[in-house]
């Protein structure tokens, strides 16, 4: 702890170094995530600040400051003087004030190995209008934490939930606390009823009538020594102001048991508020937990709850215009050739699951189930057809080409005007994390059809295996020892492999690479644990194999 109080020290003397403020035009953020991503409350603008990057190896932390620009498609840079420390997973909101105020709790530190961590307390708020950052330091207020939700409502920003880790145990918290934003002072509610159990990554939603909605989140249980066991909670509940005037604080918990299609059950999903009274639910991940592992479904899918009705539905996106002019187009054909009878029109479709196997550059195949909303009916169009044509093309929107955000957990959203903008989040191949640092849009009025703004090719992300910069340097010790003895091997091999050329499983025309993978693995497991011996961990062993394989796809002769 002290070694990381003392980190935090040393960037935040560097930071103390900026003298003034500095904007500055530049390429999108680097991938990151935990992040804070708002709607300015004043302009065409999205607010982006913090987060995490993890390499395989070492964490980086940031608290860098990012503007983008709606209108533009473009990003800036701003360098504000004595920003808060490095973080993530911290909590931000935004309220109108003085032209603009982003207010930031909590979140954590961590150290490079990702094996210690440090949970702030602090808050700060951005003056948007001045471009300045302020520490305000007021008593009573929550512990440390990360993974706590906040929102502002009503001139009091509400903050529920978090954790805090240390090197040898956690905590998961279920308090209540505000802070109001006139006074400047905390208080911890004790609202009445029964409320959530502790959890973190919750959706916390403020309502027209100022109570707050909670729905999931994630906690863990220690069940015996070094082995926890994680639950994903699918649990709703209301917290209301009771009263009004001096009765203001009095608040109390009820259960709610909200009608229609629920999400299924994940965590990392990602919430933002929604027009017509309503929040949305964008993504996750639903992990399948093991002893040694932990796989998982990845999601990017989208569920409203209406709040007024107490109801969840699935969103269905209409699709491109031409798409649906084809469909009414044959409805009206299908109309006609009936002589005028009522035609029976096959039922809607349910949502469609796809299931895609990603393979990484180092082999590892991981599959990810991807959820493909059902097309929702037509309206009546205005307008004639050739404008829609014309729109159409100005949005650039190629036929029969989904251009929808891959499957992600922890995504970054904000709304701004009744759009949806989805930034980075993150998946997972194998043992690999791949950062997201994309960009995409959605109009929740029309739910057309999503717009790319920036892409991301996760192939071109450097990934770094711990255990195998471990094994090199094992490697580059045994070979420093025993070199002659490890050139007889190697041309041992390598007269092996010329003998065995032509014994290799043939690749098959048109077989694609991830097939060949799946059909020959048995094949380059048994060659590769040949060549590594009996002792080789089997993971390692099946990384060699992928490689060997992958090696002769690409190059049979």
């Amino acid at each position: 702890q002290e070694d990381l109080e003392a980190l935090i020290a040393e960037f935040q003397s560097l930071d103390a170094k900026k003298t003034q403020v500095i904007e500055s035009s530049c390429p999108p953020p680097s991938p990151r995530l935990n992040c804070s991503f708002c709607a300015h409350p004043e302009r065409d603008e999205l607010i982006l600040f913090g987060g995490e990057y993890f390499n395989g190896q070492k964490t980086y932390l940031y608290n860098e400051l990012y503007i983008y620009n709606i209108r533009k498609n473009s990003w800036a840079k701003l360098d504000i003087p004595n920003p808060p420390p490095r973080r993530c997973a911290h909590q931000a909101a935004v309220v109108p004030t003085a032209g603009g105020q982003l207010w930031i709790f909590g979140g954590e530190f961590a150290s490079p190995n990702g094996e210690q961590f440090y949970h702030y307390k602090d808050l700060w708020v951005l003056h948007l209008a001045t471009k300045t950052w302020e520490q305000i330091k007021a008593p009573g207020g929550p512990s440390g934490r990360s993974g706590h939700r906040m929102v502002a409502c009503k001139r009091q920003l509400i903050i529920f939930g978090g954790f805090h880790e240390s090197a040898r145990d956690f905590i998961y918290y279920n308090d209540v606390y505000t802070f109001n934003l006139d006074s400047f002072t905390w208080s911890k509610l004790a609202p009445a009823g029964m409320g959530p159990a502790p959890r973190s990554g919750c959706q916390m939603t403020p309502t027209p009538e100022g109570n707050i909605i909670i729905y999931g989140g994630y906690s863990k249980q220690r069940i015996k020594k070094d082995v926890d066991k994680g639950t994903l909670h699918t649990d709703m509940f209301l917290l209301k102001a009771e009263g009004t005037g001096k009765e203001e604080d009095r608040w109390s918990w009820s259960r709610l048991s909200p009608s229609g299609v629920k999400p299924s059950p994940r965590s990392g999903f990602a919430v933002a508020a929604a027009p017509n009274n309503r929040c949305l639910l964008f993504g996750g991940v639903q992990d399948e937990e093991e002893e040694e592992s932990i796989e998982g479904d990845f999601f990017n899918d989208i569920y409203f709850y209406d709040i007024g009705k107490n109801r969840w539905f699935p969103a269905q996106l209409k699709g491109p215009k031409s798409e649906r002019r084809k469909r009414r187009r044959g409805r009206q054909a299908e109309a006609g050739a009936a002589g005028g009878e009522e035609l029976q029109l096959p039922p809607p479709q349910g949502p469609l699951e796809i299931v895609k196997e990603v393979v990484a550059e180092d082999g590892t195949v991981m599959t990810i189930k991807q959820v493909i909303p059902a097309a929702a009916g037509d309206k009546d169009r205005s307008g004639s057809e050739e404008e829609e044509e014309e729109e159409e093309e100005e949005e650039g929107g190629a036929l029969g080409q989904p251009v929808e955000p891959c499957p992600r957990s922890s995504a970054m959203v904000a709304v701004k005007h009744g759009v949806l903008y989805v930034y980075g989040g993150m998946f997972e191949v194998g043992d690999r994390q791949v950062t997201l640092s994309d960009l995409h849009s959605l109009d929740l009025h029309r739910m057309d059809q999503w717009k790319v703004l920036l892409e991301m090719d996760p192939k071109t992300q450097e990934w770094l295996e711990e255990s195998e910069s471990d094994e090199e340097e094992d490697d580059d010790v045994e070979g420093a020892e025993g070199g002659d003895e490890e050139e007889e091997e190697s041309s041992e091999e390598e007269s092996e492999d010329e003998e065995g050329e032509q014994q290799h499983p043939a690749v098959q025309p048109g077989e694609a690479q991830a097939q060949y993978l799946a059909r020959t693995e048995q094949y380059w497991l048994g060659l590769a644990r040949s060549h590594m011996g009996p002792e080789a961990k089997d993971k390692k062993v099946l990384k060699v194999a992928h490689a060997m394989a992958k090696t002769f796809y690409e190059d049979p002769i």
